[in-house]
């Protein structure tokens, strides 16, 4: 385990078991004050009290059980950067942007490049506080070079997001360059209003474009109107065909918010089988509350992560809720070994293993899905590969190391309990196929991997139940225009830096 991050500051350990002590914020004056977690009823509940403003209580997991379990999924903290921002005075988060004490590379990149939008979303981040802004071509250019600076570790993966980043008039060009750059991994979280013209679609996809994280809270226009304020669901279904044509992937990205959409979540499943074609996954994003909400409206309309594995489940009949999901996290022993054997950097997900969880499906002909944990043991497969991350140095003979790797691979890969056609050479395959882009679109390749479709949950903080032990793993940075990165859960939540920069930065309109 690392001890200290490459800037020389000691990382603490996550804390473990039930019940604890968290370093966290009043919701009022984003003080930081100390705030318990115990279980209550089988919940994992958060208890906090401010001095001057009193107690709070919320939910931070609908089920402790599975709370520890994820936690047992944590292979240890990466070591953030060898050039941070600074180590400015002050306590965690108010001493932002990304400083020497941040211990997770940037896994996706933000780019916010405009506030203007062609709806008004009220569960939105970026309607903070109304302050207009757009960047020009050359700050945009420069936020994402700042990205590809990162030592040891460039950014590879970015997400363009406002606003609607579809209406910036440079929009296309922005892509272009971020592609000449040297990112691998291009997208933009939108509403999808402008890709439903086919054209405009293909024009992104030959600038550069691969994935369109689709804003997708629903199947029926009762849930847009409640949360987007318009009908939206032919032209969200328009979008899909114009990614078809181009060749974009989707993600569907529902924002679910308790009692409003949290009983369609199966449904977003079957309607994203039906296009499996275009679709890769579903990224769900339970509802924050970045307002005063009272505790008792906050107890009833909660919706955490272990609340999404268990509807999914129930909903779909297609994943247990102890046996399926793990977190965004478990990756790191992979990517892990593969820098040790290649003696490179690799940008790691080391984010906390409560910031998000998901489940891979792999699905056979017939469009039957199977989660992965049902044929592979996979936590035994990654304790393996942990185990020989630290024994494997790049001078080494790589060919053992691999060799070793492929054993593991094929001990725990159990072929009885595989879904029809796939043999263990064509998950071996598959894998290759995470890392090349070309063998999941191109039909030249067609039938070389399996299918797979991943479902995520990404539960951003708020203020009511802020850990300062997520925020400084966090893997989901912004580039901002101030010449600063920062985590998603101190720029749009908590200290909310957002408003700080979008009042002290001067703007292209």
């Amino acid at each position: 385990m690392h001890l200290t991050t490459l800037a020389g500051r000691r990382i603490p350990g996550i804390t473990r078991s039930l019940p604890r002590t968290v370093r966290s914020l009043c919701p009022e004056c984003l003080q930081t004050i100390p705030a318990e977690e115990l279980v209550e009823d089988g919940r994992v509940v958060m208890r906090k009290a401010c001095p001057t403003h009193g107690p709070f209580r919320d939910v931070v997991f609908s089920d402790a059980e599975m709370f520890l379990r994820m936690e047992a999924w944590h292979f240890g903290d990466g070591q953030g950067f060898a050039n941070p921002q600074g180590d400015a005075d002050g306590e965690c988060p108010q001493r932002c942007g990304i400083c020497g004490w941040h211990t997770s590379h940037t896994s996706l990149a933000n780019v916010d490049l405009t506030s203007r939008c062609n709806l008004s979303c009220q569960v939105c981040f970026a309607d903070a506080n109304g302050q207009a802004y757009e960047l020009s071509f050359e700050q945009a250019m420069d936020t994402l070079r700042r990205l590809r600076g990162q030592c040891p570790a460039p950014a590879f993966a970015v997400q363009f997001t406002g606003g609607e980043p579809t209406l910036h008039p440079r929009f296309l060009d922005i892509v272009a360059g971020a592609k000449a750059l040297g990112f691998s991994h291009l997208q933009v979280a939108s509403n999808g209003l402008k890709l439903a013209d086919p054209d405009f679609a293909c024009r992104a996809r030959d600038a550069g474009l691969q994935y369109v994280y689709l804003q997708m809270d629903g199947t029926t226009d009762e849930v847009f109107l409640a949360l987007r304020g318009a009908a939206l669901l032919d032209r969200k279904l328009a979008v899909l065909a114009s990614a078809r044509k181009a060749g974009l992937r989707i993600i569907f990205v529902p924002t679910i918010a308790k009692e409003v959409n949290d009983h369609q979540i199966g449904d977003l499943f079957r309607l994203a089988f039906e296009h499996l074609d275009v679709l890769s996954g579903i990224a769900f994003q339970p509802m924050t509350f970045t307002g005063r909400v009272p505790e008792g409206d906050r107890l009833r309309l909660r919706f955490t992560l272990s609340d999404l594995a268990r509807e999914f489940g129930e909903q779909t009949g297609i994943t247990r809720l102890d046996a399926d999901w793990f977190p965004l996290s478990a990756a790191v022993p992979l990517i892990r070994y593969a820098g040790a054997l290649t003696g490179t950097a690799l940008v790691n997900h080391t984010c906390h293993p409560h910031c998000g969880l998901m489940t891979l499906l792999f699905v056979d002909q017939d469009r039957r899905a199977v989660p992965i944990t049902r044929f592979l043991d996979l936590y035994s497969l990654l304790t393996d590969l942990d185990a020989l991350a630290a024994k494997t140095h790049p001078t080494s003979i790589k060919v053992l190391s691999k060799a070793r790797a492929l054993q593991a691979l094929n001990r725990h890969f159990h072929s009885d309990w595989a879904p029809e056609g796939l043999t263990f050479l064509r998950f071996l395959q598959t894998l290759d196929g995470f890392g090349d882009k070309r063998y999941s679109w191109s039909d030249a390749h067609r039938g070389y991997t399996y299918k797979t479709f991943y479902v995520l949950g990404m539960h951003f903080m708020d203020a009511y139940n802020y850990d300062l032990e997520r925020v400084s793993r966090c893997g989901v940075h912004y580039s901002a225009p101030d010449g600063k990165i920062y985590p998603f859960c101190s720029y749009n939540s908590g200290p909310i830096f957002r408003k700080r920069v979008e009042e002290g930065v001067g703007w292209a309109c």
